[in-house]
């Protein structure tokens, strides 16, 4: 590194590092490959499991080669396989897809029209409810199983898929997730669509929402994730084996221990979550980052 070139260096304040610039660079590209290895060793041996039979996956656990690769779990998975070794899966996947899309359309609704609320109306009490918001985010969710069980049973709501979805269709996290974005938007903006004669709701709807999109796909993405992957709400909201969801029906399957079906169920509950991760997550940075508009 030359001496004009360390002077903009410093005057930049970057880090100075010299002829021992490329060897760090080398190492630290070499660490980071190393736990991207890491933490890709499970995904690689569910996703050989899939692939093995058995008494394959009983003997070898670890191993990323099936001895006799077959494809007999995943025929078993979706009904082509033994009429007595079959699983439910296509039942329990449609479960899960119908309540994870309802609940995400539900909290990305509610969470953003109670979050503009918080950050732009003035009501009595408006501070002491977001407080109340802020109090349920430091509750655990363990806690509130057995009051949630009962209010669904006093309800008539328990072991049906309104209490599987009502209860999980507004979410603390995601109200305060939207109030902090609107509150980034100027004001100037919904002035003047007043001065135009707009009202609050068609403001809301017509000139804020769409400024908001960074947030509501940051929203939409953590929602289906978090609704796909429910585990405890569902087990205390049902009992009959055709609410199961993949989260309550794959906890059936592996009492057992694990082996070459129940990896690759599991390796196909994972997929939609990921997927749709990796499709969104410049938008998911965006909006855990950004406001739509900087004043």
């Amino acid at each position: 590194m030359s001496a004009d070139t360390q002077a903009a260096a410093r005057a930049q304040g970057r880090p100075v590092l010299g002829r021992f610039a490329l060897p760090l660079r080398v190492l630290g590209y070499t660490a980071v490959a190393a736990l991207g290895l890491l933490y890709l060793v499970p995904f690689l041996i569910q996703l050989v499991t899939g692939f093995k039979t058995d008494p394959d996956a009983a003997a070898h656990p670890l191993g990323l080669l099936p001895t006799t690769p077959t494809t007999a779990a995943y025929q078993r998975l979706f009904g082509l396989g033994r009429a007595d070794g079959g699983v439910p899966f296509l039942r329990w996947l449609g479960n899960s897809a119908f309540v994870a899309v309802v609940v995400t359309a539900g909290r990305v609704l509610f969470d953003s029209m109670a979050g503009y609320a918080l950050a732009r109306l003035r009501f009595p009490g408006r501070t002491l409810l977001f407080g109340f918001v802020l109090a349920v985010l430091a509750v655990p969710n363990v806690a509130l199983l057995i009051p949630r069980f009962l209010v669904l049973n006093t309800f008539g709501l328990f072991d049906t898929y309104t209490g599987m979805i009502l209860p999980l269709m507004v979410d603390a996290a995601g109200i305060f997730i939207m109030k902090q974005f609107f509150e980034s938007i100027p004001r100037e903006v919904e002035e003047a669509a007043r001065v135009d004669g707009a009202g609050v709701l068609r403001t809301f709807w017509s000139v804020v929402l769409p400024m908001a999109r960074p947030a509501l796909l940051t929203l939409t993405i953590l929602s289906f994730q978090g609704s796909w992957n429910e585990f405890t709400h569902f087990l205390v909201a049902t009992q009959s084996s055709q609410y199961e969801t993949l989260t309550t029906g794959l906890a059936r399957l592996v009492s057992g221990g694990l082996g070459a079906l129940k990896l690759a169920a599991a390796l196909l509950a994972t997929l939609p979550v990921a997927a749709l991760f990796f499709c969104f997550q410049r938008y998911f940075v965006q909006g855990a980052n950004a406001g739509a508009v900087k004043e």
